[in-house]
């Protein structure tokens, strides 16, 4: 069982979800603009608060643990890693990819850790990155230099389907 795990990104509601879980809506998320996706009306986690990276951790360990889940789909993994969400100008260098103006170290040094986490706990636990940006490095291995995900989930490719299909029969 490969179950999506969503750490990209938290809902706004603050009623049931984490958006003002101690009164206060910064802190498991970004304060500001930052702590916002705009384009998916929700929360962004700040992957740089100690807090966060327990939290995120512990959730990747007790599916892990408690349900025996094989592996994760990591959902959103383009709007965790940039600034921009990957709704930016787009990557046409290999220094697109690595910008540090645009790259997110915080949810990189994340994502590594949870990959870590999860083949320790798991030895050959399936991870998935569902991105768009075709990122550099995904698959590798983090003594490599990668973040370790065992495979990539292209949605660019999708995504393009999507786009055409949308388009009249006589186009």
């Amino acid at each position: 069982v490969i179950i999506d795990l969503v750490h990209s990104h938290a809902v706004n509601n603050e009623v049931e979800g984490l958006s003002r879980y101690d009164g206060t809506t910064c802190q498991f998320f970004h304060d500001g603009d930052r702590g916002r996706h705009a384009a998916w009306d929700s929360r962004c986690f700040d992957y740089g608060k100690p807090a966060v990276l327990q939290f995120l951790l512990s959730n990747c360990r007790f599916w892990l643990d408690e349900y025996r889940v094989d592996g994760f789909r990591f959902d959103g993994v383009t709007s965790m890693l940039y600034f921009d969400h990957g709704l930016g100008p787009g990557w046409h260098r290999y220094d697109d990819y690595f910008d540090p103006a645009r790259v997110d170290e915080d949810a990189v040094v994340y994502l590594t850790l949870a990959n870590r986490l999860i083949q320790q706990v798991r030895p050959g636990a399936i991870t998935v990155a569902e991105d768009v940006s075709g990122m550099v490095g995904l698959g590798a291995a983090p003594d490599e230099g990668g973040l370790g995900f065992g495979y990539k989930l292209a949605m660019g490719i999708p995504d393009y389907w999507f786009k055409l299909l949308k388009k009249p029969d006589e186009q």
